[in-house]
């Protein structure tokens, strides 16, 4: 039996997003040993190779269970990659460093595939409208959306660490409090989001930063 083009297109962004997620983790180790921690080498995670990074429920249960729910987004995470933040040289700003590696990876990765369109898009006969350039545009999207979704402030996603690095010293003190329930509720808080139509939200600023880099 073929699988119809809706499933090979499900497919497509499931292994883009697992992909994606990956380079993500492996920056964020490289940022990580680039500042004086060698914790993501001694566990062997600088590598592409998913199976290091895949973890079960979020690399594999939950795209799937999104995908046969039909809803109307898709979701994937990788295995965080382990840092240990008292290595690092840079001790005021390290963090928000290592952190922001992982969401720069992926607005690489959008510019670059965004490029890849436009050349094609000016040298390619028959590019625009295509199906490569369709699928091209949905990897810009993809990479859009883990950028801005993990700059979000809610941990455990990268903004809320590159967020309380910034605050100065006595303004994080003042919002102790709020830190240790955004750490300890941040995941419940994190998935309501994402129930309640969190995506709705942000479309706005995806779709115009997959336009800017994609030229469409």
């Amino acid at each position: 039996m073929l699988m119809n083009d809706n499933t090979l297109l499900s497919i497509f962004q499931i292994v883009i997003l697992v992909f994606s997620a990956v380079v993500h983790e492996v920056s964020h180790g490289y940022a990580a040993l680039a500042q004086g921690d060698q914790t993501a080498k001694f566990y062997g995670r600088l590598t592409l190779n998913p199976i290091k990074h895949l973890d079960p429920i979020g690399s594999i249960f939950l795209p799937l269970f999104l995908f046969l729910a039909r809803t109307s987004f898709l979701f994937a995470y990788a295995k965080p990659v382990p840092v240990n933040p008292d290595n690092f040289r840079d001790t005021k700003y390290g963090v928000a460093k290592v952190s922001f590696a992982g969401p720069g990876s992926n607005l690489a990765i959008a510019i670059a595939i965004g490029i890849v369109i436009r050349i094609g898009s000016v040298f390619v006969v028959g590019f625009d409208g295509s199906r490569i350039q369709s699928l091209l545009i949905m990897a810009v999207f993809i990479n859009v959306l883990l950028a801005v979704f993990n700059l979000l402030p809610i941990p455990p996603l990268d903004g809320s660490k590159i967020l309380f690095t910034l605050l100065p010293y006595r303004t994080r003190m003042q919002f102790g409090e709020a830190e240790i329930f955004l750490e300890k509720w941040g995941m419940v808080i994190l998935f309501g989001f994402l129930f309640i139509g969190g995506f709705s939200i942000l479309s706005p600023l995806l779709f115009f930063l997959t336009s800017l880099f994609a030229g469409i």
